[in-house]
């Protein structure tokens, strides 16, 4: 494993069952003759705050971010990690054939759409809505926001007519969007309605309805979805990359007003989960099924984003349940957080542990 990594240790209330269902939807990283780059932001500082005088302002991320030589586990990439836990469970029995991929970080960009789509389309379940609309909201957004692809493509994309197939290539996508900047666009009014929508809890929803309206102007709603071979030894560069350009934006975007609307101080994430659909039997001699943990996160970083959020609350999805017979007393629910962003420091922190370990 690059830079002589082990596996991540699993948080301590997943069961074997449960560390080898996650394992098995994301790439399996062999030994690799070139270590995984640094993070280049020992010196920043937090994300949401403006940055010190010294901090070093970011080149472009090809030029920031070497690209790691991961091998990868080639399955059916076509699901996003979160939708591979409730989807068939042909995938468990295809054999996967391993291949050496080499990934790197981009700023987005037009020919991503399909790409990015395709990483969206389930992100507010099976609500119709302007999902077009913020496609193009992310892909817009430059400066902050990052698409991950597999490093040879994008070169032969650049030097050749412009082509590529951006739905296989485009492997995942982080970025975070000002509620309070976008809140004419049709998208994020519809993605407010589908939110206080879900939300039972009347409490819960006027905090979140809080954040949604006269707090939104410093809400960033975090965005996170990549496919289930995405390395996972990745994922802490790629938060890393996110919060250290949201950083950067306060000192470096052209007018004030973009300045300002980096200046964060809540982040709101929309994610999935697993349930178990019953309580976990008291007998004399447990079954098996009694060792089945009552949550699995398929983003291990979402467990992280939970222990740390100020609120949250969860719903049902009516995506189709999953036919794997290990998942068969699970269902998936959608789960929604609120996190401070002076949190964020100790987010990182944590989700670089669990991967170094």
């Amino acid at each position: 494993m690059p830079g002589g990594r082990r596996r991540p240790a699993p948080f301590p209330a997943f069961s074997p069952f449960a560390r080898s269902l996650i394992f098995s939807a994301s790439a399996a990283a062999a030994a690799s003759s070139r270590p995984l780059p640094l993070p280049d932001d020992a010196t920043t500082s937090a994300a949401g705050t403006p940055g010190e005088d010294n901090m070093p302002r970011p080149p472009s991320k090809r030029a920031k971010r070497p690209e790691p030589s991961i091998e990868e586990e080639r399955g059916s990439s076509s699901e996003s990690e979160e939708e591979s836990f409730s989807n068939s469970g042909e995938e468990s029995s295809q054999e996967l054939q391993t291949v050496q991929a080499d990934f790197a970080f981009f700023d987005p960009k037009e020919n991503d759409f399909h790409g990015v789509r395709l990483l969206l389309k389930t992100y507010l379940d099976s609500k119709p809505w302007d999902l077009t609309g913020f496609v193009d909201l992310i892909l817009a957004q430059t400066t902050v926001g990052t698409v991950v692809k597999l490093a040879d493509d994008e070169e032969e994309e650049g030097e050749g007519n412009g082509g590529g197939n951006d739905d296989e290539d485009l492997f995942g996508l982080i970025s975070v969007l000002n509620l309070g900047r976008y809140t004419e666009q049709r998208c994020i009014k519809d993605l407010k309605e589908y939110l206080l929508s879900v939300c039972s809890d009347k409490d819960t929803k006027k905090q979140l309805k809080s954040l949604l309206e006269e707090k939104a102007s410093s809400v960033g709603l975090l965005v996170c979805r990549r496919f289930v071979n995405f390395p996972y030894e990745l994922v802490p560069k790629l938060y890393d990359s996110l919060f250290d350009e949201v950083s950067w934006a306060t000192e470096d975007e052209p007018t004030q007003e973009l300045r300002d609307s980096f200046r964060f101080k809540h982040y709101l994430l929309l994610v999935r989960m697993l349930e178990r659909k019953t309580p976990a039997k008291h007998k004399a001699k447990k079954s098996k099924d009694d060792d089945d943990e009552p949550i699995i996160y398929p983003k291990l970083e979402d467990e992280i984003f939970k222990e740390l959020s100020s609120w949250s609350f969860t719903f049902p999805i009516r995506s189709e349940q999953s036919s794997q017979q290990e998942m068969k007393n699970y269902k998936e629910m959608g789960l929604v957080m609120a996190v401070k962003a002076e949190a964020i420091p100790k987010f990182r922190k944590k989700l670089e542990a669990l991967v170094s370990e």
